[in-house]
């Protein structure tokens, strides 16, 4: 997979005769596992050396961003936060700050469909290994799912929590933030055509030298099957699923999307796209659509400029908000 350090292989003749070779164009990139899913980074790079480095200063930031915000990494400032918090306020990073600081402003945004709060229940899944909170402890534990809870002091620079068991996780908004960073180090760096994706979010530079890029959103129910093709050019787009980290037990499918009025793995939609010019934003936005659901959810992207969204309910069928030109009724097979 990864073939971000092409070598060019000059003839003998020309280095013999000293002859200066011309650069290659070309694209560059790789992928590897981050945040808990697979980073990967292409771009496009007149000099083979150059691309190559701008693909490693990326991925610095991606691990640099991952040692900050992962709830996996014991010694991150996230992690210290939800040990620490309930007793004390916790002196964290601005740039942490700040993210967390957004986090709470599109709560309200979103009425609290979005809350990163989840984690007080989110903590007792373990999808990996098919096990889920009983009923006894999502009933005791949601009540600790409240982004109210969080407060920030902004001239001390800390956080707080206003109860014990309170736990924040921000999967919902960090590989946003992560490839709107990646793209930001790759615009200042020159670059003009590129596309960093973590998961569900990606965000992209220019178009595909001269073309769109044609960004599939899957078939939630058909794996490695593309639902719909969407041409984007310098734009952000996240898909929150239900087919993202899930297990079925006795019919039921518990995914990773939990509502934060229930506590439990929100249903009737199975994945949610939100297009935009801000991956930061569009990831949080895609898992309040999915939490909301269709009408809720399209009504939210109405009032925001510039944001659009495709919403594929539990039946398969295909719903665009009020920006997107609908190709007619469409569904797929649920």
């Amino acid at each position: 997979m990864q073939h971000n350090a092409r070598t060019v292989l000059l003839p003998v003749v020309a280095i013999l005769l000293g002859v200066v070779m011309p650069a290659r164009a070309d694209w560059y990139g790789d992928a590897r596992p981050l945040l808990g899913t697979e980073v990967s980074v292409r771009l496009w790079h007149d000099d083979p050396e150059q691309g190559g480095l701008l693909v490693e200063r990326v991925f610095v930031e991606a691990e640099r961003i991952d040692q900050l915000m992962s709830t996996y990494i014991e010694e991150s400032q996230i992690s210290t936060i939800n040990r620490l918090a309930a007793d004390e306020p916790v002196l964290v990073d601005n740039e942490l700050f700040e993210l967390i600081r957004r986090s709470l402003d599109i709560s309200v945004l979103t009425l609290g469909a979005f809350d990163i709060t989840y984690e007080s229940v989110g903590q007792y899944y373990d999808f990996r290994n098919r096990l889920r909170p009983d009923a006894s402890t999502v009933a005791q534990e949601r009540q600790l799912i409240d982004y109210r809870r969080v407060k920030l002091d902004q001239a001390a620079g800390t956080v707080r929590f206003d109860q014990q068991g309170v736990r924040i996780n921000l999967g919902g908004i960090a590989k946003g933030y992560l490839v709107e960073r990646g793209i930001d180090l790759l615009s200042a760096a020159g670059v003009t055509n590129a596309i960093v994706t973590a998961g569900g979010d990606s965000r992209l530079l220019g178009d595909r030298r001269g073309q769109p890029w044609m960004v599939g959103i899957l078939d939630p129910r058909n794996d490695d099957q593309v639902a719909i093709s969407v041409p984007l050019e310098n734009e952000a787009i996240s898909t929150s699923g239900d087919y993202e980290r899930y297990f079925e037990e006795e019919g039921i499918r518990y995914h990773h999307i939990l509502s934060p009025s229930t506590g439990e793995p929100a249903n009737g939609v199975h994945s949610a796209t939100v297009f935009g010019p801000d991956a930061t934003l569009t990831d949080a936005l895609s898992t309040s659509v999915f939490v909301l659901g269709v009408d809720q959810g399209l009504r939210l992207i109405a009032t925001l400029p510039d944001y659009e969204s495709i919403v594929i309910d539990a039946a398969g069928r295909i719903f665009y908000s009020d920006g997107l030109q609908r190709p007619g009724d469409q569904s797929i097979n649920p």
